[in-house]
């Protein structure tokens, strides 16, 4: 069961917050309406329906006079529509309908206030509604833009189901959205230290769990074992899951644990990790109040498993110096 609560009582300040994207979004996906031409042509023309478009994974935020940050959406008669991939995203408590609009590029916008962003900086600024309504549309564009053709005749595909298949007119196969699993686990040894592990392509110090995706014919728990194994020399036994997070860069969902290590001599593969360490509690603060070690992304669920076992949050990058 998650360690990881999405209460009232969870605030911004305590390590164990929610996981960026995965708090309740109020959304309910309604995919029953998906193959209901007649349902979602009423749905796009009702006055209340809101539509925001999507674009090489980014959307338009707007940064309010109140310090919130808002997902720029607009009404759908107001929507630009020409050449344009549309998904519908769901309804929520009041009726209300919501669209993505897929374009080659993000509509211009008058308002000075109104600014494009990716999920990884707009997942940590907008509320659990609108950043759970963008993840499923940039998931949604980054299946369409990479699935066009069918994988089984090598035909063009056609969308259907509001965005979420592909069908194929030439042999008649239907392609679903993809989903990688993949695990990401802060691993601990006897002395309760935490391994941790810098890519070869992250900038210098830039330190974070280690993670891997699952191969066919896989069990999750074998699939921690095998990743960090394979990248850091070191075994583990005992695996304990504690929560996920929908991950569209571009299509994994991370499945995240501990693991306690039953060796700790640090072997690194080379080619995924560059290097890795074991961490002390005082260890890794040092490292963090001298600029050693860069903490992982703040969106991320390596930062939310490196804060349960660190015990508060982690600097956010512009506290390190």
């Amino acid at each position: 069961m998650s360690n990881l609560k999405h209460a009232s009582t969870v605030g911004p300040d305590r390590p164990d917050r929610p996981i960026s994207l995965t708090a309740p979004t109020g959304i309910d996906r309604a995919a029953h309406h998906r193959l209901d031409e007649a349902w979602l042509a009423a749905a796009w023309s009702h006055p209340t329906t809101r539509v925001f478009v999507v674009s090489g994974g980014q959307v338009l935020i707007d940064d309010r006079p109140d310090g919130t940050t808002e997902l720029v959406m607009t009404p759908a008669f107001e929507a630009p529509v020409t050449e344009t991939h549309r998904y519908f995203l769901g309804t929520d408590a009041d009726g209300v309908s919501y669209f993505a609009l897929q374009k080659d590029s993000l509509p211009g916008r008058m308002d000075q206030s109104a600014r494009p962003a990716g999920l990884r900086e707009a997942g940590l600024l907008l509320s659990d509604r609108d950043a759970g309504l963008m993840v499923h549309a940039v998931a949604l564009e980054n299946w369409q833009r990479l699935h066009r053709f069918c994988s089984r005749c090598g035909e063009r595909t056609v969308i259907a189901a509001a965005g979420h298949i592909r069908r194929c007119q030439a042999c008649g196969a239907e392609h679903y959205p993809r989903t990688d699993p993949a695990v990401i686990m802060l691993v601990t040894d006897d002395q309760d230290r935490a391994l941790l592990g810098r890519q070869v392509h992250w900038p210098e110090g830039r330190f974070s769990t280690l993670a891997g995706f699952v191969e066919p014919g896989e069990s999750i728990e074998q699939s921690v074992a095998r990743e960090v194994f394979e990248e850091a020399g070191v075994t583990v036994g005992e695996v304990d899951y504690i929560a996920s997070q929908p991950w569209p860069f571009p299509s994994s969902l991370m499945l995240g644990f501990f693991a306690r290590a039953t060796s700790s001599e640090i072997n690194v593969d080379g080619e995924e990790i560059h290097e890795a360490r074991w961490f002390s509690r005082e260890d890794l603060a040092a490292a963090f109040e001298s600029g050693e070690v860069l903490p992982p992304y703040g969106i991320s669920i390596a930062s939310r498993l490196i804060e349960l076992w660190y015990g508060k949050p982690l600097p956010k990058p512009g506290d390190v110096v």
